[in-house]
């Protein structure tokens, strides 16, 4: 069952990338996520209370536990709110396909990153680098042997989710995940709110035309996304659990192809494949002797 739920939780995952590209007819960058993340966090302001009774769980409210669950919430807001301007800038100039894909290299990254505060990845990481880092040559790579403006944007917000990731690895054994997770929206949405009021002019007309796509990625992809893979992960392998969640690259490129249409030729299809070797190659259990070295 619990297998089920993060399939569910990847398959949401995976469309939103259909929602903001749809949403981008209507919305700017800005706009669109400060909608998203705003509709996130008031989604989880209910289910906070009702996974505390079917929990039965107390939460800490002490000054000291307050202190470290804002930090962790303002921390992993901005950088969510910096990484999904990336993204939703990106997917602006890229197919849907390859911005699931792409984003889907924060997987590889995070144990990167990771050497940054002394976690050395196992030996076998450096082998899915090489198939990600080809899959990513094969996708994206144009005649001029450049990347494209989306990609190069949709690339650099997945480094920025891998710091997200880190944040949340931090603070996430402190506090708890779904209050973590409504103040990291907020914060988020207050982000983009900057930037909207900054560099575009939103209108209600435009709001009131893509309410589908920014209900989804709000309501599905935010809210009730984030809320099923705490359910999900509950008594799960972590492993097991990012593999399954990954899939969320492969049902970007499914909805791109049955809902915009939008097609992939033979070399794209490669890259993809080498690209999803490669994070699987990084989800796999490490072995016995790289545990232990």
């Amino acid at each position: 069952m619990h297998s089920l739920i993060l399939i569910l939780t990847a398959m949401i995952w995976g469309a939103a990338f259909v929602a903001q590209s749809v949403g981008m007819d209507h919305l700017g960058p800005f706009t669109f996520n400060m909608a998203r993340f705003l509709i996130g966090g008031l989604v989880l302001l209910p289910a906070i209370p009702l996974l505390d009774r079917l929990s039965r769980r107390t939460p800490d409210k002490s000054p000291a536990a307050r202190r470290t669950l804002l930090k962790g919430g303002v921390l992993c807001g901005l950088a969510l709110g910096v990484a999904a301007t990336a993204q939703q800038f990106g997917v602006k100039y890229t197919t849907v396909g390859k911005a699931g894909f792409i984003t889907a290299l924060y997987i590889v990254m995070v144990p990167l990153l990771g050497m940054l505060v002394g976690r050395k990845p196992a030996g076998r990481i450096w082998g899915s680098v090489v198939l990600a880092v080809a899959g990513l040559y094969l996708l994206c790579m144009e005649g001029s042997l450049r990347l494209g403006l989306g990609d190069l944007l949709v690339l650099g917000c997945s480094v920025l989710f891998a710091v997200h990731i880190l944040i949340i690895d931090r603070f996430s054994p402190l506090v708890d995940g779904v209050r973590l997770s409504c103040i990291q929206f907020f914060v988020a949405a207050a982000v983009s709110a900057v930037g909207m009021l900054l560099f575009e002019q939103p209108g209600w007309s435009a709001l009131t035309a893509a309410w589908a796509p920014v209900l989804y990625a709000g309501v599905l992809s935010s809210g009730v996304g984030y809320t099923l893979q705490v359910v999900g992960q509950k008594g799960m392998d972590p492993t097991v659990a990012s593999l399954l969640l990954s899939l969320e690259s492969v049902f970007s490129v499914l909805a791109g192809w049955v809902l915009l249409h939008q097609s992939m030729n033979l070399r794209e299809l490669a890259g993809c494949a080498l690209m999803f070797g490669g994070i699987l190659l990084a989800q796999l259990p490490a072995k016995r002797t790289e545990t232990s070295a």
